[in-house]
């Protein structure tokens, strides 16, 4: 499942596993905040860094608006955006977009937990400005 042309390809690789891992276990059929904690547990015995519920302050024109919470965000570069619905659809693959692009990350993942077998899409952000 790793493929190198992937920014971060190793680290996605892994996070997809852990989810692998709770849906082998749970399943399908519970809410999303179930699969975030249980994921949560995964990812920390992996060792793998994250934080959950990561609190980012979304700017327009240089001005704050708001903020929106991205369920994970893996070693301060991947984000991961959860589901629990039966069907992904254009509206969940937008919201993982626009997190990407208002917290200026390059790389995402956006997993559902609802269906009989686990559902992810690898994100990229067409946006990305390096900050450098």
């Amino acid at each position: 499942m790793i493929k190198t042309e992937y920014r971060y390809s190793e680290l996605t690789s892994k996070v997809i596993g852990c989810a692998f891992e709770v849906h082998k276990i749970l399943g399908c059929g519970f809410q999303e905040v179930i699969y975030q904690r249980a994921l949560a547990i995964e990812l920390e015995e992996c060792g793998i860094e994250f934080t959950r519920e990561f609190d980012m302050p979304i700017f327009f024109k240089s001005r704050h608006i708001g903020s929106r919470r991205v369920d994970f965000l893996i070693d301060n570069v991947v984000s991961v955006e959860l589901k629990a619905v039966a069907i992904l659809n254009d509206d969940h693959l937008a919201q993982a977009i626009n997190y990407l692009e208002a917290y200026n990350l390059e790389v995402g993942l956006l997993i559902n937990f609802g269906n009989s077998s686990l559902q992810f899409k690898r994100l990229l952000n067409k946006k990305f400005r390096n900050p450098t």
